[in-house]
């Protein structure tokens, strides 16, 4: 069961929650990546897949796609409306004796999450990202990988082989030597959304939900 709550503000937006028994005692922040919002199939998908594993989740719309618009802010527009929602979010969390927040995302989202990390924004006790955009697609080059030589929380980035964006292998080369230490879970022939070949979608995010809860 999933609900939904105005966050007032400089950046509003409406948080939808995933309530869970609470036994990870963990909160998750999750968000969307440029293409569509929280209420992608992926998003709820994985959403409830956490939540039916212990999470708590909570997912939000970019001021973009709150208003409607379809292209994305930039950085510093994403980042201050992202942690907005992380100060609600904590706030909630406290109320449901949630100890732990984690912050994190699908593409864009992730890495809005890893900006936040790279900055040192406190309350973060880790950072999950789901098909990290390293570069885009026939690119070469790190550049959105230099940041993440400051996050000193935890963080692991789930990543298909087949992802366009990246690589797990990129991935492990472009993150050598971090103090992160980030763990890489690698899916099996995914895409930049996980889609496999003659497996359906659900059972894959079902078997993520189960990586990140472990790792939560």
């Amino acid at each position: 069961m999933s609900s939904s709550h105005p966050v007032e503000g400089d950046h509003p937006t409406t948080a939808t929650c995933y309530d869970s028994d609470g036994s990870t005692g963990a909160t998750l922040l999750l968000a969307h990546g440029a293409g569509a919002g929280q209420h992608h199939k992926f998003m709820v998908g994985i959403a409830e897949a956490l939540a039916a594993r212990g999470a708590d989740v909570v997912t939000f719309d970019f001021p973009y796609v709150h208003a409607r618009r379809k292209v994305p802010d930039r950085a510093p527009v994403l980042e201050a409306a992202f942690e907005h929602v992380l100060v609600w979010t904590r706030e909630r969390a406290a109320t449901r004796g949630r100890t732990r927040v984690f912050i994190g995302g699908k593409s864009m989202g992730g890495r809005m999450a890893t900006h936040l990390g790279a900055r040192g924004v406190p309350g973060i006790h880790g950072i999950v990202a789901l098909g990290y955009p390293l570069r885009p697609p026939g690119k070469t080059g790190n550049e959105r990988a230099a940041h993440l030589m400051a996050i000193t929380a935890p963080l692991l980035i789930v990543q298909g082989t087949r992802d366009s964006f990246g690589s797990p292998d990129d991935l492990r080369a472009a993150l050598a030597g971090t103090t992160a230490s980030p763990t890489i879970v690698t899916v099996a022939g995914g895409d930049h959304s996980f889609a496999v070949r003659g497996r359906k979608p659900a059972e894959v995010l079902s078997e993520v939900a189960r990586a990140i809860s472990d790792w939560l």
